[in-house]
Order: C-alpha cells, then structure tokens, then sequence
C-alpha cells in the first residue's frame, strides 16, 4: 500500500462528521512536524458547534521566507445518510473493484493525504527548498463556514503572513483525474422575499388582497431578466427560485403574505449592490409591497491564467498527459475567504461524482497520481 492510500484510509477511519475532526488534524499535524513545519491548533465556535482549525509553516530559505504556497482542505464530512443504504461502513475504508469507499473519500481525505505525502517527498528532495509551505485545515467547511477558514484568513492577515499561492483540495475532475481545475467561483446572493397582502375569504376577493397574484409578474420578469452577460470565466449570473410559501392550510383563504427564497449565481460583471438594487426596482415598478433580507454567501473571485494556475496545469500535463480545463462551474468553497488574503486560488482533486453520495468513493488508481501532481507543482513553484 502507498504511504498516501494508508494516510487516506486513516483519514476516513476518524469520524469527522461536522463540525468534529475526528482526529485528522492531529495525524497531519503529526506527519508536518516531523518533516520541520511549526503547527498551531485553533479551537472557535460556540461549545455546542466547536470548530478544529490547524495552522502549519515550514519557511524556506531565501531571506524573505521566499514565495508562500499554501494547502487549504477541510477535515470535517457531510452526515453519511441511512447507513443501511451503504454497502459498507462509511468509516471503515473499503477497497472494491479498484475503488476506495468511505465518508470523506472524494471530499475531500484523500486530497489532504496527498498533500501531505506530496510534501514530505518534496522536502526530502529539496530540503533547502526557498520558499515556504503552509498547511490551513478546517473542520468547519461542510457546515456553517463561520468559524473555519474565514477567521483563520483573518488571523493571517492581523499577524501580517503574506500567502502567494493557495491550492484547495476540493474535488474537482469530472471523467478522469486532471480534467478539469477551478480557477475561480461564481458569488452567492441569498434573500428572503415577503410579499405582502390583505387576508381575506377567497369568495369575497374584493376585500382581500392576494400576494400571489400580485407577485406573478414580477417572478416572471426576475425570472426572464439578463442580469450579465458573463465573461470569459463566468457563465451570466443566474437568478434562482428555491422555495415558496403562501396560505393557511385552507382552500378558501386569500393569504396574508407570500414567502419567496431565491439566490443569485453571480459572477464578477456583478455586483451584490446592482443585483440587490436591481431587484428592488423591479419589485417597486409592480407596486409591490414587500420585505427583503438578504444574505451574502460569498462574493466571485477569479485567478485566471497566473503561475499558479500554468504550474498546476504543467504538473498534470507530466503526470496524466492530459490538457486541463480551466473553470469557475460549481457551488461556493472556502476560496471565498482565501482569495481575500491571496492573489492566486485554484482548486484541484479527484473526481467529484461521488462527493456526499451513499458509497462516496475514489479511484484507487488516482491517489498516487494526485499526490504526484501536488509534488510536481511544488517542485515548480517554491523549489
């Protein structure tokens, strides 16, 4: 068994369901430490959400530390579902048919096993390498994201570390390992929206005032509305219902007040600002009376073709002989918050089809092709 399957079945062995770590910071922790890196455990949250955040640093030897690449991931998994569905212990780590079972596989142990053997490699064979590594491991991304890697991102910036290069292990191949990379992610804009009206008996609607019937033309403008037209990296933002609620439970009854949750997918030709006010204005020109709030998820970010990008995309060219594609598809991640302190964000791992299903798996085959690529792209950057 390669050092980098075992570390990934002990990762799956800690039950990290959110927001516990299971214990996997500690194992990495242990690994970074022998091979030189200074570690600091972080403990945030209330007690009844606690959160494991793990920060590590092994400077390199040019005078100013050299430049900085970081490892980002996150130890904590989503719930596994109805066990009996799964066909073996989701932390039990199971290899079948050349695959390796378990919570957390895909999403994301087994990238965080590869950054570590990556790196030990990397450091028995440059051992005067001149930049610096560092490690940020959270417990707290599958959750809340409220006291994980956005307050540590803050720690970083108030004690002054400059960060270069930041690599996600999130799970982002799509038919084979290498394909495809996330450059970037689209923003996420939430709001509840309440339209209000009169409660009235459906046989009298002269006395009432039916918010549905109100809302209708406005939902369909909003819905037919170009907000962007996107860009080279972004796909238009994209304005979504998810939810709708309205009535008493009885049949003849005008509702009070219409409940309406929607999002927008935004990319970087908006802003939160335009898209609040713009929604706004269409809900004004209707004469609609209504309530909105709103919450920000997480705002676009993008790092287009830099070093980091080009490095990665060498890396698994030479080890997959495959040309990745770059992209910016996909749900939000904790790149949100690193981009704020860091120029250059990717995400790169295994294949992602799996991620949060019952049988959660990977490709055994992949996972010494994966560390490979995370080595590979060290050896560009930092040697």
């Amino acid at each position: 068994m390669s050092a980098t399957l075992e570390l990934t079945e002990a990762l799956i062995a800690c039950r990290s369901v959110t927001p516990a770590d299971g214990g996997c910071q500690e194992l990495i922790a242990k690994r970074l430490q022998a091979i030189g890196f200074h570690t600091e455990s972080v403990l945030s949250g209330p007690e009844n959400f606690r959160v494991t955040n793990l920060w590590a640093i092994k400077k390199g030897t040019a005078a100013d530390q050299g430049k900085v690449l970081m490892f980002a991931g996150h130890t904590d998994v989503v719930p596994t579902g109805p066990l009996e569905k799964w066909d073996s212990d989701p932390f039990t780590p199971t290899i079948r048919d050349g695959f390796l079972f378990g919570r957390g596989a895909a999403d994301m142990k087994t990238s965080l096993a590869g950054f570590v053997v990556a790196t030990e490699e990397f450091v028995i064979n440059h051992p005067k390498h001149s930049g610096s590594i560092a490690f940020l491991i959270t417990s707290d991304e599958e959750g809340p994201a409220n006291d994980g890697t956005v307050i540590m991102c803050d720690r970083l910036q108030q004690c002054g570390q400059r960060l270069d290069y930041c690599v996600i292990g999130e799970p982002t191949s799509v038919e084979r390992i290498g394909d495809m990379i996330k450059n970037g992610r689209r923003g996420s804009l939430s709001g509840k929206l309440k339209i209000k009206g009169v409660q009235a008996h459906i046989a009298y609607p002269h006395l009432g005032k039916n918010p549905i019937h109100i809302a209708a033309p406005a939902i369909a403008q909003l819905v037919e509305a170009e907000w962007d037209k996107g860009n080279q990296y972004f796909q238009p933002t994209s304005f979504q219902i998810s939810n709708v609620h309205a009535g008493t439970g009885a049949n003849n009854v005008i509702p009070n007040e219409l409940i309406i949750d929607f999002n927008f997918r935004f990319s970087t030709e908006s802003t939160p600002e335009q898209l609040r006010k713009r929604l706004e204005n269409i809900l004004k020109s209707q004469q609609i009376d209504f309530e909105i709030d709103w919450i920000l998820g997480g705002s676009p970010f993008i790092t287009g073709n830099g070093d980091l990008a080009n490095a990665l995309r060498n890396a698994i060219k030479a080890e997959t002989q495959i040309d990745t594609e770059l992209s910016t598809t996909g749900g939000t991640s904790d790149g949100r918050f690193i981009a704020k302190i860091c120029k250059e964000v990717v995400e790169f791992g295994p294949l992602n089809a799996t991620s949060h299903k019952i049988n959660e798996c990977v490709i055994v085959n992949d996972v010494e092709p994966l560390k490979n690529i995370y080595r590979k792209t060290l050896e560009q950057l930092i040697a």
